[in-house]
């Protein structure tokens, strides 16, 4: 058994996914869940292959630790330090 990380982002109109340590597999869906159910279906079909291939599956390098929250100072976000603002 393998286990990767996959990070879902918000398409819009959909959800998307990939794998980091997995390049080239992808997956959308709906919502949240059919994306994740996708993704590992994905993954599936691509380990197969590799295997197939007689390439080794792809080590699990990436890790989630944790959501990180950034607040940026407007002036500084535009690119006007504290020593130029007028």
């Amino acid at each position: 058994m393998y286990r990767y990380l996959v990070v879902i982002e918000d398409a819009g109109e959909n959800f998307s996914a990939y794998a980091p340590d997995v390049p080239g597999c992808v997956a959308t869906g709906s919502t949240v869940g059919d994306t994740l159910k996708n993704m590992e279906e994905a993954l599936q079909v691509h380990l197969r292959g590799m295997l197939e291939d007689g390439d080794p599956p792809p080590e699990d390098d990436a890790r989630a630790v944790a959501a990180v929250f950034v607040s940026v100072d407007p002036a500084r976000q535009a690119g006007v330090s504290d020593d130029h603002a007028a």
